[in-house]
């Protein structure tokens, strides 16, 4: 039986992760959750997600300083990582590609165009 592709999902609003969560659940992913860029990075290491969903507005340690810890250890640097912010300005794109970000997705979220995103990185 082919396992679950599992997702770590950092976002530090409640009603944000939970309706991310279940939508990505409905399309078969196993998601696990960080709530801050400091547990961020420990799950990264702990539980070796297919790939990253990186809010960057976080508590704790910003997701842009998380993505450079992930990227930076040896069990995190292969983890594809996309960043979810509210700032859909080319500065946030570059800021987000030189953190480690393999690509970029602006809230609110649309996920059909973020699947596509993640697929692409996954396959």
């Amino acid at each position: 039986m082919e396992s679950m592709t599992k997702i770590l999902l950092v976002e530090d609003n409640e009603m944000n992760r939970d309706m991310l969560s279940r939508r990505l659940e409905r399309k078969g992913y196993e998601v696990v959750m960080a709530v801050d860029g400091e547990q961020a990075v420990t799950m990264a290491i702990s539980e070796s997600p297919q790939l990253i969903l990186m809010d960057m507005s976080l508590p704790v340690m910003d997701g842009w300083t998380a993505t450079k810890k992930i990227k930076s250890h040896p069990d995190g640097a292969h983890i594809p990582i996309i960043a979810l912010t509210a700032h859909a300005m080319a500065s946030d794109l570059e800021r987000a590609i030189a953190a480690g970000c393999d690509d970029y997705d602006t809230k609110p979220i649309e996920i059909k165009r973020l699947l596509q995103k993640m697929e692409a990185l996954i396959n």
